[in-house]
């Protein structure tokens, strides 16, 4: 088995094993860590967690839509830490975590989300496709 490497030198297998264990925190680190600093990664206060059940059999629609999202989320305000499919294991599950500021800079990132072209048709394509099957959000802080 191979475990590939981000460009961020983030571990497929580590990222999974952050997850696993609730370590966002630790992985929100791994990611601004090399390229921020450390008051920088403080101002990031919160990271949404999306959690996709996506049918096992649309796993590249999913990966497209994941992909949009690279330039829509900056754009719009959030500061997208990446998506992510297991590697091995449960094929059905996605991952996407998503920093803002504060709940009120998330609220604020969803309005122009939900005005912004590009955004509104990648939602569309999925729900079209039945790709994501349900979806759950939680929110943690950086400590």
């Amino acid at each position: 088995m191979t475990d590939t490497t981000s460009e961020d030198g983030v571990t497929r297998r580590e990222v999974g094993r952050l997850l696993a264990l609730g370590g966002v925190a630790q992985l929100s680190a791994q990611f601004l860590g090399g390229n921020a600093t450390a008051e920088e990664g403080r101002k990031m206060a919160i990271t949404c967690i999306i959690r996709y059940q996506i049918d096992p059999f649309q796993r590249e629609a999913f990966k497209t839509y994941a992909a949009n999202w690279t330039t829509i989320i900056p754009r719009c305000g959030g500061h997208l830490i990446g998506y992510f499919l297991p590697y091995q294991g449960t094929n059905d599950i996605g991952w996407g975590l998503i920093q803002c500021e504060s709940l009120t800079a998330y609220d604020a990132y969803q309005t122009k989300l939900k005005a912004d072209p590009e955004a509104r048709a990648n939602f569309a394509m999925v729900q079209e496709k039945k790709v994501i099957l349900r979806e759950e959000r939680n929110f943690v802080e950086n400590v």
